[in-house]
């Protein structure tokens, strides 16, 4: 049966990995749609190689030398902040991918899920601002919302050996980041190469600062509450170094089945287009012989704060999470600039939390306008000296 696929964030790492997947897949699975924000010439080259019916650019200042790079090609083309929610809602779209990092793309998730699509999220933020909503929608409109994180991919892969009503807690593993050995003084002296310099994966900038304060497992934390409809507390967060165990799911006779692999984003990405069969993938098989050990050990709750700070976000629900993801936006931003320190994120994220009265049933213009606030209030606070 043929799957028609937009990719949302076509030129990121994420996205340059989905369409590795779906040529290799053969012709079951098309490429329907494609948009970028800035990439033109990526997008356009892109374009050429798939065909899609349809190409965006969010960005409109990148749309000429877009339409310049196309050509006679016969594609259409939009641009413009909502080209991404135009692509998610098309007849012809059965599976929206979404990759694009940070809350810009939430909109078109939720109407991709409105429209009833296969959505498969890469990216943290919508589950994590708007959890409630979209879970909602999906449960009136049929939609069904598949992760493509590696994390919560191993769960929904270890959850199909059992029930939903028969898991006692889910285990999220994590690398630890480039900063896992890291003192108090380091931290607070981490430069921006450090940061970036993460042992295991291949990410953007702003994942792979997420993944050096560990904010990236606290937002994991708060997805997977949505994901699998599961309580904070049920959920537990593992340092794995190796990276080789994506995550686990313990049941309640006690057996505990663990998702193993490459770290090749190119196996959850696979896993959600071609749910519920496998199919032959093209990331390299886990050599056992050469695996010296599996380490696991619980992560610094005081030295990475994030980490406890998601738990309490996860349990307040609400708008909450929303301030969290972005006051971190805000000041990751400010990091990547050079504007303040790498222990700064973390405190601006819990002075926005601090000024910030959570509300509840928000719809999708309020939990914008909340965004909007938090991530004003983390770049005001950012030029001031002292923090708390």
């Amino acid at each position: 049966m043929l799957k028609r696929i937009a990719i949302l964030g076509s030129t990121g790492s994420i996205g340059r990995n989905a369409l590795r997947v779906i040529k290799a897949l053969g012709p079951d699975y098309r490429v329907v749609a494609l948009t970028a924000h800035n990439n033109a010439e990526l997008l356009a080259e892109q374009v050429r190689k798939f065909a899609p019916d349809v190409a965006a650019v969010s960005n409109p200042d990148s749309f000429a030398q877009f339409r310049a790079a196309i050509g006679s090609l016969p594609c259409r083309m939009i641009a413009g902040a909502e080209a991404m929610e135009e692509i998610a809602s098309l007849d012809e779209v059965d599976i929206v991918l979404t990759a694009v990092v940070g809350a810009a793309g939430l909109a078109a998730v939720l109407k991709a899920v409105r429209h009833g699509k296969t959505v498969a999220i890469a990216n943290k933020e919508p589950l994590v601002m708007a959890g409630a909503l979209l879970t909602e929608t999906a449960k009136e409109t049929g939609a069904r919302i598949l992760p493509i994180d590696s994390e919560h991919s191993a769960v929904f892969q270890a959850m199909q050996a059992g029930n939903r009503s028969e898991v006692k807690r889910i285990i999220l593993t994590a690398s630890g980041g480039p900063f896992r050995r890291a003192t108090a003084q380091q931290l607070d002296n981490a430069t921006l190469q450090e940061a970036l310099a993460h042992p295991t994966w291949d990410m953007g900038p702003k994942i792979t600062v997420d993944s050096a304060t560990m904010m990236n497992k606290a937002l994991e934390l708060i997805e997977a509450v949505w994901l699998f409809d599961m309580p904070p507390e049920n959920i537990d967060i593992l340092i794995h170094p190796e990276s080789v165990i994506h995550s686990m799911v313990e049941y309640i006779d006690g057996s505990v089945i663990a998702q193993m692999g490459t770290p090749d984003m190119t196996v959850p990405i696979q896993y959600a287009l071609t749910w519920p069969r496998r199919c032959k993938g093209i990331a390299p098989g886990l050599n056992f012989e050469q695996l010296a050990k599996l380490t696991f050990e619980k992560p610094d709750m005081e030295l990475f704060r994030a980490i406890s700070l998601g738990y309490e976000v996860a349990a307040q629900g609400g708008s909450a999470p929303v301030v969290f993801n972005a006051a971190n936006e805000a000041a990751v931003e400010q990091f990547l600039a050079g504007r303040i320190k790498f222990t700064r994120i973390v405190e601006l994220v819990e002075y926005c939390l601090g000024k910030h009265n959570v509300k509840t049933s928000l719809s999708l213009e309020e939990l914008l306008e909340v965004d909007a606030w938090a991530r004003r209030t983390a770049y005001q606070q950012s030029a001031r000296k002292v923090v708390h």
